[in-house]
């Protein structure tokens, strides 16, 4: 039995070694993960380090000009808006008063024309009656 326990004491010894070796490479990839991590995080930071130096030197500038376009357009609509209330009111007032100049050349046309309609149909009535009693007669 002796030889037997030899035998399992060395394979157990293997195997408490093989379990050492094992938790120290699961040790080191732990490390090295750690590692990797902390260079990912300040490669990400120096990213977004750069990201805020392009943002300050190009997109900052672009926004500003974009805002005053976008400012100037704003004035623009708004006097163009007034502009064109002024020309909708300006074409109503004058439509107003065609309107009313059309009425009033209407009456008097009518007033001065009333006359010499009546003068007309007297002078038809005389005529038709005229001709009236020289048939009869």
């Amino acid at each position: 039995m002796t030889g037997e326990l030899g035998t399992t004491n060395l394979l157990l010894g293997i195997m408490a070694a093989v379990s050492v070796l094992e938790a120290l490479v699961i040790i080191g990839a732990g490390i090295a993960a750690f590692m990797v991590y902390k260079k990912a995080t300040a490669l990400v930071d120096k990213g977004m380090v750069l990201a805020t130096g392009i943002e300050a030197r190009q997109v900052a500038p672009a926004m500003m000009r974009v805002n005053a376009i976008l400012d100037d357009v704003k004035d623009v609509t708004a006097k163009v808006k007034s502009e064109t209330e002024r020309v909708d009111n300006a074409i109503h007032s004058t439509i107003d008063r065609i309107d009313d100049t059309a009425d009033r050349v209407r009456t008097n046309v009518r007033a001065k024309t009333n006359a010499l309609v009546a003068l007309v149909r007297g002078a038809r009535m005389a005529v038709e009656s005229a001709l009236r009693t020289e048939v009869r007669t």
